[in-house]
C-alpha cells in the first residue's frame, strides 16, 4: 500500500501557490541484495545468490546498453535509456558539444501493467498515520517537504 503525505505548495506560480497536493512517501530503499532476499522467498527454485548474480549482471548490462543509445525495455516496469540537458546554441555550426551539453540524465518511462492508466487501477493509497498531520511546505520543485 502506498502513503502519501499532504503538503502545501509555495511557489510562484500562482495556478499551485498555497494549494494542497499529495507526495508519496518512500518507506524503504532497497538495493540488488535485499531485492534477491525478496525474490528467493517467491517459491523460486533459485537462491538469493544466483538472483543476486544475476541482477548485478543485469544492471551492468542495462548501463552499457542505454550509454551505447539502445534502450532497454524491461515488460511491465520501464523503457530505459540515456537522454541529454543541452543549452541552445544560435546555429549548428556554433554548437559545440563540450560546451552546449550540460550533463546527461538516466529516463525510465513506464511500461505496460506499470503504465499511469494501468497503476490507477490497482495502487491502494492511506494517508501517512505516523505524522503530526500539520502541512509542510514545499518550494513547488521535487524537493522533498520540509516542516515550515
Amino acid at each position: 500500500m502506498l502513503k502519501y503525505r499532504k503538503y502545501k505548495a509555495s511557489s510562484n506560480n500562482e495556478l499551485t501557490n498555497g494549494k494542497v497536493y499529495a507526495k508519496a512517501v518512500v518507506n524503504q530503499t532497497i538495493g540488488i541484495d535485499g531485492l534477491a532476499r525478496h525474490m528467493a522467498k517467491h517459491n523460486t527454485v533459485f537462491s538469493r545468490g544466483v538472483i543476486k548474480g544475476f541482477l548485478t549482471d543485469m544492471v551492468d548490462c542495462v548501463q552499457e546498453l542505454t550509454l551505447e543509445g539502445i534502450a532497454v525495455k524491461i515488460d511491465d516496469l520501464a523503457i530505459f535509456s540515456v537522454g541529454i540537458e543541452s543549452k541552445g546554441a544560435e546555429s549548428a555550426e556554433e554548437f559545440n558539444a563540450a560546451t552546449n551539453i550540460k550533463g546527461y540524465k538516466l529516463r525510465a518511462r513506464a511500461t505496460g501493467s506499470y503504465r499511469k492508466a494501468a497503476l490507477k487501477q490497482v495502487a491502494t493509497i492511506k494517508e501517512m498515520d505516523d505524522y503530526d498531520g500539520k502541512l509542510t511546505n514545499t518550494n513547488g520543485g521535487d524537493n522533498e517537504p520540509t516542516n515550515p
